[in-house]
C-alpha cells in the first residue's frame, strides 16, 4: 500500500502502526521519528520563508491568507501523480494546520487520481484514539492500532488515577503570544484529567483569541505556553515575554514564577501517538510533586526576565 501523510500527527501513526516502509508522501513539517525526513514532501508551506517569521508576523500573514481564501499549504500535484497513492491522510480541522480535504480532492480530480482520503478530524482525547482505529482499518493494520489505543488509554487512566487526590490547579494553556490564544480542542480535556482548571477555552472547542485582561481576570496559578508548531528552545525564547505583560504581574502565576514552555509541536498541537506524552507533561507542570518530572526537552520552567 501507498501512504501519502498530509499530516505530521498522521505521519507518527504510520511509523506507530509499523507501516513506515508504506509511507510515500509526507508534508515539509513530518520530522519524527527521522526516517520521515527522507521521504518525498509533497506538501510545503506558503508562508513567506525566506526569513524567521515572528508570532505577530505569523499571524498577519496567516490572516491576510485566510482573509483573501488563499491557501496555506502547496500541494504538489506533479508528484502526487507519480506516487499515485492508494491512501492519502489529511484532515479539515485546522485550515492553518495542514491541507483540508477539500482541497486535496480538488487535486486529486485535476491529476485524475482515485485515492482513497481519510480525513482525522478530532477534537478530544477520546476522538484522538479513536481516529488511530479508524487509519488502522484503513492501512490494515487494525490489530496493532487496538494494541496502540489499550497502552495509551493505560497511560491516561493512570494520570486520572493519581488526580483523583489532587487539589484543582487554575491553569491557563496558552497556545499563542501575538495575540494570545487560549488552547481549546483537546486542552481543556487534558487539564481536566490532571487535576486542572482550564481556563477560558471548553472542551472539544476551537482554541481561541483572548485578552491579557482576561487572562488576568481568570486568576491564572500556572501558565503553560504551547505555541503552535513551536519546539522548545523557542518557546522558552517567547515566553518571557508573558513576564512584562502588565496584567499578567497581577497573577499567581507571575508571583511564583509558575510559567511553563513546552515542545508543543511534537507534544500538543499534533493529535498523534505522543499527545498522551503531552499530558504526562502537562500532569507534572500542574503538580509537579505529584507526577514524575519529564525528560529534558519537553518542557522547562521559565524565569522572569
Amino acid at each position: 500500500m501507498k501512504i501519502v501523510s498530509l499530516l505530521p500527527s498522521a505521519t507518527e501513526l504510520v511509523y506507530a502502526l509499523g507501516l513506515g516502509d508504506d509511507l510515500s508522501g509526507v508534508t515539509f513539517e513530518c520530522d519524527h521519528p527521522g526516517d520521515a525526513r527522507t521521504k518525498p514532501v509533497v506538501s510545503d508551506t506558503a508562508l513567506p520563508s525566506d526569513r524567521p517569521l515572528d508570532a505577530g508576523e505569523i499571524d498577519a500573514e496567516v490572516r491576510e491568507r485566510m482573509d483573501a481564501r488563499q491557501p496555506l499549504y502547496v500541494l504538489d500535484k506533479e508528484l502526487m501523480g507519480q506516487i499515485d497513492p492508494d491512501l492519502i491522510l489529511t484532515q479539515d480541522l485546522c485550515r492553518v494546520c495542514a491541507v483540508p480535504t477539500g482541497q486535496v480532492q480538488d487535486a486529486l480530480d485535476e491529476i485524475g487520481c482515485r485515492s482513497e482520503v481519510v480525513s482525522m478530524d478530532p477534537h478530544s482525547l477520546k476522538e484522538i484514539l479513536e481516529s488511530f482505529l479508524e487509519v488502522g482499518r484503513a492501512t490494515g493494520a487494525e490489530g496493532r492500532a487496538k494494541e496502540l489505543v489499550e497502552e495509551l488509554r493505560a497511560r491516561i487512566d493512570e494520570v486520572r488515577r493519581v488526580a483523583t487526590r489532587l487539589p484543582t490547579i487554575r491553569t491557563f494553556c496558552m497556545e499563542w503570544l501575538q495575540p494570545p490564544f487560549a488552547g481549546g480542542h483537546w486542552i481543556p480535556e487534558m487539564v481536566a484529567i490532571a487535576a486542572g482548571q482550564n481556563l477560558l477555552t471548553e472542551p472539544k472547542q476551537r482554541s481561541r483569541e483572548v485578552t491579557w485582561r482576561e487572562i488576568a481576570n481568570s486568576g491564572p496559578e500556572v501558565v503553560v505556553h504551547m505555541p503552535c508548531g513551536y519546539y522548545l528552545p523557542e518557546a522558552e525564547e517567547e515566553a518571557v515575554a508573558i513576564y512584562r505583560v502588565p496584567e499578567f504581574r497581577e497573577t499567581t502565576a507571575h508571583a511564583s514564577g509558575a510559567v511553563f514552555a513546552t515542545d508543543a509541536s511534537s507534544y500538543f498541537s499534533r493529535p498523534g501517538p505522543r499527545i498522551v506524552d503531552g499530558l504526562e507533561i502537562l500532569a507534572w507542570a500542574i503538580h509537579p510533586d505529584e507526577y514524575p518530572e519529564p525528560p529534558p526537552g519537553r518542557i522547562s520552567r521559565v524565569s522572569g526576565p
